[in-house]
């Protein structure tokens, strides 16, 4: 948790109650201490802090230090002060820190770094343990330039869109959403990597356990010499009338059903990050995307599936892997309309919940997007075990993932799971690959419309 809270002044620092309270409760929550009433904070308004900290709370006078308030700001110092002397805010801050009238100190990066040279005095600077707070884009370059994160407010002079742009690392629309920003508790790195572990083996042993469960309470109905009706559609039988395993399409019934337990296991904790993730994003989607842009992404889907799957053709991949011929045969033997809706529809469905749903959505909050990204495309890339599929994953993953980060939502990482998983069946059930569609030419021109598609996307926004 953050030590040193760095505020701008104009557009930042408002109302007096609201901006005190709001500190004085952030540096209880630290010590532990839950206050949600502000009003009951009021007294904070006026003595020394220390003194006020000591006295209502029980504080001890090393313990009273507490959290420590800056002010860092562009205006010239002498009106700076003269500015939290008028609204009795002064008193608040350890720091406060403005430009010089004489031209020295006038950029923002000069202005922060000159306060926190005050605020560690002799110790050594601790960029991970400051926030700068602005509502411009000055504040987050200032900010970046020193190594500080920066929360970046547009209740200011500034706009949504020109903070996005600066690239600041939080943004938040309101007073109440910077507080409930500060105060929130984050969970220890081990446990957030436990959870996405936890997530992963449930998913796994849940979807094997009823997958397993299914197929032997089958081999025990044909152990058991039971016939006729649906016994006989689920059985397969030689001419002796010997157990002879079951059909591709009971195969892929038991899938379905193993991928809905496995989905189930992770339903509460992929909701939960789903909907955490989504309030996250909603300032940086608060505008409608066009549908040009769903467009691209449709574009930039087609060409990635069907380049991708051209490409390992000509390569000669597929023919190469056990595994993934063993899966392939397993998947295929299916009559096309159970294939599609189990392999199209609920397996890939299921495992956004665990991949996009879970893991995306943990690792999105505890470090860069870009590598959050890849990072879990890997992760699902390794999760098919076999370097086919593996590396398809990859690539399709890294897809989805960036789909639900440039549209704010869950559904778009879905979409382009399932309409992946439906054009690849298509493709390779229907037989197109034995015909002459199966050519570089083919497979670069479908190829360059997936780099183009996802490039003019890109241009339009950076997400990163």
């Amino acid at each position: 948790m953050k030590k040193y809270l760095l505020f701008d002044l104009d557009g930042t620092l408002t109302d007096p109650k609201i901006g005190i309270t709001t500190c004085v409760q952030y540096a209880l929550h630290s010590f532990g201490i839950e206050e949600p009433d502000l009003d009951k904070l009021e007294p904070f308004i006026g003595p020394p802090l220390r003194d006020s900290f000591m006295e209502f709370y029980g504080f001890t006078a090393e313990r009273a230090e507490g959290y420590f308030l800056a002010l860092a700001s562009s205006k010239p110092q002498i009106y700076v002060e003269r500015i939290l002397e008028h609204f009795d805010l002064k008193k608040y801050f350890a720091v406060v820190v403005g430009s010089e009238l004489d031209g020295t100190r006038e950029t923002k990066d000069q202005v922060v770094q000159e306060t926190l040279h005050q605020l560690f005095k002799e110790n050594p600077i601790e960029p991970d343990q400051v926030y700068m707070i602005g509502d411009r884009k000055f504040d987050v370059e200032g900010a970046r330039a020193l190594g500080v994160e920066s929360v970046g407010v547009t209740y200011g002079y500034g706009s949504k869109e020109e903070l996005k742009e600066a690239k600041a690392d939080y943004i938040v629309q309101s007073v109440e959403e910077l507080e409930k920003f500060l105060l929130k508790k984050k969970n220890p790195m081990y446990q957030r990597i436990w959870t996405m572990v936890y997530s992963f083996l449930m998913f796994i042993l849940v979807r094997n356990a009823v997958q397993y469960a299914l197929l032997a309470l089958l081999y025990q109905l044909a152990q058991s010499g039971a016939s006729g009706g649906l016994v006989d559609l689920l059985i397969l039988r030689d001419e002796t009338g010997a157990y002879n395993g079951y059909s591709g399409d009971v195969s892929s019934i038991i899938a379905a059903l193993g991928f809905i337990g496995g989905a189930l296991a992770v339903w509460s904790t992929a909701k939960l990050l789903i909907t955490k993730n989504k309030e996250d994003m909603h300032l940086s989607h608060l505008k409608k995307e066009g549908k040009a842009k769903y467009a691209l992404l449709v574009a930039a889907t087609i060409g990635a599936v069907i380049g991708f799957n051209l490409l390992f053709e000509l390569l000669g991949v597929t023919n190469k892997s056990e595994a993934y011929t063993e899966v392939a045969a397993q998947q295929y033997s299916a009559h096309f309309i159970v294939g599609i809706l189990v392999f199209g529809f609920i397996s890939p469905i299921a495992e956004e919940l665990l991949f996009r749903g879970v893991i995306y959505g943990y690792l999105r909050r505890f470090m860069d997007i870009k590598l959050a990204i890849a990072l879990s495309a890997l992760i699902f890339g390794v999760y098919h075990m076999n370097y086919v599929q593996g590396v398809y994953g990859f690539l399709i993953g890294c897809l989805m993932a960036y789909a639900y980060e440039y549209f704010g939502e869950f559904k778009m990482a879905v979409f382009v799971h399932v309409a992946s998983n439906v054009l690849a069946y298509c493709l390779s059930y229907t037989s197109i690959a034995v015909t002459g569609f199966v050519s570089w030419p083919v497979c670069v021109v479908f190829l360059a419309v997936a780099v183009v598609s996802l490039i003019t996307l890109h241009k339009q926004k950076n997400i990163f």
